[in-house]
């Protein structure tokens, strides 16, 4: 246990209300760096040594060697995302640091961002504004912007967790079977949400839109590559709200220039925030800039519970979302 009237934490960003103020309120020493800015490397490494808590963002890589750098006082990672592939967790456990994320409290957020890219890039959403804003737009014709039909059409969901089961409930108002594939069948979202369990060869050939909501690791990097975006329908459009690396960017700029599959939409990026090369040409993809969470509900209560865990750690109890309970078994 620490004493919180000497403990240290670093927040590498500015944060939205609450922000650091219940760690601050608890009598810990706040060090958040004022600038909205990934830190570099070094900075980061420089920062965090003797410090007892980091508060960290998806962009900071946390490996054994910045873990190294922090030194035997630091007690926990609270990763600012539900994601925790910026983090080396054996690592931590290896040092016997605690790492913790934000699940549940952006799902809805979420869920909310990946239903806004699919109706945008299938009603071409964006390519209309353009046209408008431009004074462009002559009048209404039968053949302007004809986009794709949403009701009714089959909804593929590619990692039924908390997130993929909120986008699947949010199909059953637009009258959408859902088909998913995860790494263990889900009987309870079957029953609960009608989905269907299908392999994935299937899910790319009969989906007539892909939500990609599965976590990033080796297993799932480039899961969609140009082989399976070949084996989707020509007329599918495919939205990733997860991870960026799931999709062979330059992959995909192939396949909307050739009509492999006919659009897509994306909040997140392989190398974020660089494009691949094209990407932002093609009329045909809908971008974001990772807004996934990006609502002031879903942020308050991301800031809310990494402080508790926060506080929860250095007390020596044990923080709500923990990723590694070993650490506690020592």
């Amino acid at each position: 246990m620490t004493d919180p009237a000497h403990a240290r934490v670093l927040v590498t960003r500015p944060l939205p209300e609450p922000g650091a103020g219940p760690l601050v309120t608890a009598g810990l020493e706040v060090e958040q760096q004022p600038v909205d800015a990934p830190l570099a490397a070094a900075d980061l490494a420089a920062l965090v040594a003797g410090q007892d808590a980091l508060l960290c963002m998806l962009s900071d890589r946390i490996d054994g060697a910045l873990l190294d750098a922090a030194g035997p006082s630091l007690r926990i990672v609270a990763n600012f995302a539900v994601g925790f592939d910026n983090i080396d967790v054996p690592a931590a456990t290896a040092r016997g640091v605690l790492v913790t994320n934000t699940p549940d409290v952006l799902t809805d957020a979420t869920a909310d961002v990946a239903w806004t890219l699919l109706m945008a890039a299938a009603r071409r959403v964006i390519e209309g504004d353009t046209l408008v804003r431009q004074g462009r737009w002559v009048g209404w014709t039968p053949t302007q912007l004809l986009g794709a039909p949403v009701a009714g059409r089959t909804l593929g969901i590619f990692g039924m967790g908390k997130i993929g089961r909120a986008v699947a409930r949010r199909a059953s108002g637009f009258g959408m079977p859902v088909r998913y594939h995860n790494r263990s069948r889900d009987e309870q979202a079957e029953q609960e949400l009608g989905a269907t369990y299908v392999p994935l060869d299937e899910l790319l050939a009969t989906s007539d839109f892909l939500s990609l909501h599965a976590p990033l690791n080796e297993g799932s990097r480039h899961v969609i590559d140009a082989a399976a975006l070949a084996a989707m329908k020509s007329t599918a459009i495919i939205v990733n709200t997860a991870r960026g690396p799931l999709i062979d960017e330059a992959a995909l700029v192939d396949a909307l220039r050739t009509g492999t599959i006919a659009a897509a939409g994306l909040d997140v990026f392989e190398a974020e925030p660089a494009l691949a090369p094209g990407l932002a040409e093609l009329d045909n993809v809908v971008l974001l800039p990772h807004l996934g969470s990006a609502t002031t509900d879903a942020r308050a209560a991301m800031a809310q519970l990494c402080c508790d865990n926060i506080l929860a750690a250095l007390a020596g109890d044990r923080p709500k979302t923990l990723l590694n309970p070993e650490v506690l078994d020592r």
